[in-house]
């Protein structure tokens, strides 16, 4: 059983035109294929198109570059949209994020009923009557409010924890079970949690398009299953194979130490843990299930948690993860594109060039720079890797526990450990930007080349440094560079004449 096709709702009579907000994100990612499937047209609109290009779906959706924020870019992306699905959160902390979520909402509603868009569509969080919510939760309730009085028909889904390969919820979970067989749990493991399928979510988004106009409300979704964190934490280590783990409780542990607890253990930055963490505080049960009126339960009935986890898990053990949590832009992350001006334009460039011939076959010496990091590493002084990693996660950075989305393949847009793929043009260049706590910006470039029969490797390391402080910083490492990317350019080199040899040698054996 696929983890996120399910059963899916009939195709709309006549196709409707579907604009997708943040499909650079886990969820959008996700939908623009389904929604490809049920016969729609699909729109997608992003500030980056360019980390859509290497979708599999990528060719068979129109494309428009627009800041969320921008009132004109919003209002010519909605032009001519039957349905419009807003998936954009400024997930983070702090008055500012909430503040981010009001205006960008304003945009949209606005937007959306000067085009005469037919529907709103937004996937919001449960909002437990009587309890004091999570900012997080308190944001999404304040965005659905202010789409529902935009004029424009709307439906609001709320749901609790998504589960599905990649979510930023799943990938706390599964580490936190996996890597903790004695954890001390704060008060938030016994909250009452709904939790819901990937497949679910996307099943309900779907069928959103073809409900009758006069629906506009909220709908609670949630799976079939109503338990606590603690509970999630048992049934996944058994649904995993694991012994049952061992739970010491403690009267007080903030959602601050325990984003950063979690920030320790998981993938997940304290930044993006912490408004998550501090959501399950709240008791996140549905309190009704009217969305079946519209979008029916499918035969075999809601996807259960057990066999959720027991999908998302072998997706991951199958490299079949589609899109994930880190796809979505970091916050406080670094966005601006390589510096290409001449050095007279004004500011410093740092750089760091090695060029390297090797015996290795192109598509061999590609593979190993597309296959770099992850499980696999950086090919250079393991530690110094480990190092910087446990320090930008220190000051609330993304770390190195991001790994890859897939083993072998990278897109333009993926995370992959605390880079980001910039660029890649398939067999010849791969460019990563720096997405780890630096004082300037940072890319690492990897160019396969061949001249005279033989192949090259070129190797660039180039810093744009904030101030004073960026070229202190800069030049304090500039010692350890022979080590770290000299050593990066020599193994890389190597391991691909390794590959090399190794496939003569099998071709060699099949023809005798």
């Amino acid at each position: 059983m696929a983890e996120t096709p399910g059963v899916r709702p009939p195709a709309h009579p006549t196709p409707a035109t579907c604009l997708v907000t943040g499909a650079t994100g886990y969820i959008g990612g996700r939908l623009v294929p389904e929604l490809l499937a049920a016969g729609h047209r699909v729109r997608v609109m992003t500030r980056s198109p360019e980390r859509l290009r290497d979708h599999p779906w990528a060719g068979q959706v129109e494309v428009v570059r627009a800041d969320a924020g921008d009132p004109e870019a919003v209002a010519a992306a909605c032009a001519g949209a039957d349905v419009v699905y807003y998936l954009v959160h400024a997930l983070g902390s702090g008055p500012e994020f909430e503040e981010t979520d009001r205006r960008t909402a304003r945009v949209m509603a606005r937007a959306a009923r000067d085009a005469g868009v037919g529907r709103l569509v937004y996937l919001g969080g449960l909002e437990p009557e009587g309890e004091d919510l999570s900012p997080h939760l308190r944001s999404r309730a304040e965005v659905a409010g202010i789409l529902l009085g935009s004029g424009v028909p709307t439906v609001v889904l709320r749901a609790a924890v998504v589960l599905g390969s990649g979510s930023a919820s799943f990938e706390m979970l599964r580490y936190l079970t996996e890597r903790l067989p004695v954890m001390v749990t704060p008060r938030w493991v016994h909250s009452r949690i709904q939790p819901i399928a990937i497949r679910d979510v996307l099943r309900y988004l779907v069928g959103c398009v073809t409900l009758p106009p006069e629906v506009h409300r909220c709908f609670d979704i949630g799976g079939s299953d109503v338990m606590t964190y603690l509970d999630m934490t048992q049934r996944f280590a058994a649904v995993a194979g694991l012994p049952r783990r061992r739970i010491l409780p403690v009267p007080v542990l903030s959602p601050e130490l325990s984003s950063h607890w979690v920030g320790l253990v998981t993938p997940v930055p304290a930044s993006i843990a912490r408004p998550l963490v501090e959501s399950l505080r709240n008791t996140v049960v549905c309190a009704e299930h009217d969305i079946a009126e519209f979008v029916p339960d499918p035969p075999e009935g809601l996807l259960g948690f057990d066999e959720a986890v027991r999908l998302a898990i072998q997706r991951v053990k199958d490299a079949a993860v589609a899109t994930r949590w880190s796809s979505a832009s970091v916050p406080g992350a670094p966005s601006d594109p390589l510096p290409t001006d001449p050095d007279w334009a004004g500011g410093t460039l740092h750089l760091d060039e090695r060029i390297r011939e090797t015996d290795a076959a192109p598509d061999e010496l590609w593979r190993v720079v597309e296959g770099i990091g992850g499980e696999t590493g950086w090919y250079s002084f393991p530690l110094a890797w480990e190092v910087r990693g446990w320090l930008d996660r220190a000051v609330g950075g993304v770390g190195l526990r991001r790994g890859r989305r897939s083993p072998s393949d990278l897109y333009v847009g993926d995370a992959l450990d605390f880079w980001r793929v910039e660029e890649l043009e398939e067999g010849r260049l791969l460019r990563l930007r720096a997405e780890m706590r630096l004082p300037g910006l940072a890319w690492l470039e990897f160019h396969v080349e061949q001249e005279s029969g033989r192949t090259r490797l070129r190797q660039k390391a180039t810093f744009k440094p904030n101030g004073l402080f960026g070229d202190l910083y800069w030049w304090a490492l500039v010692p350890f560079h022979g080590v770290v990317f000299g050593g990066m350019v020599r193994n890389i080199c190597r391991a691909a004449e390794q590959g090399t040899a190794a496939a003569v040698g099998e071709r060699r054996a099949r023809a005798a």
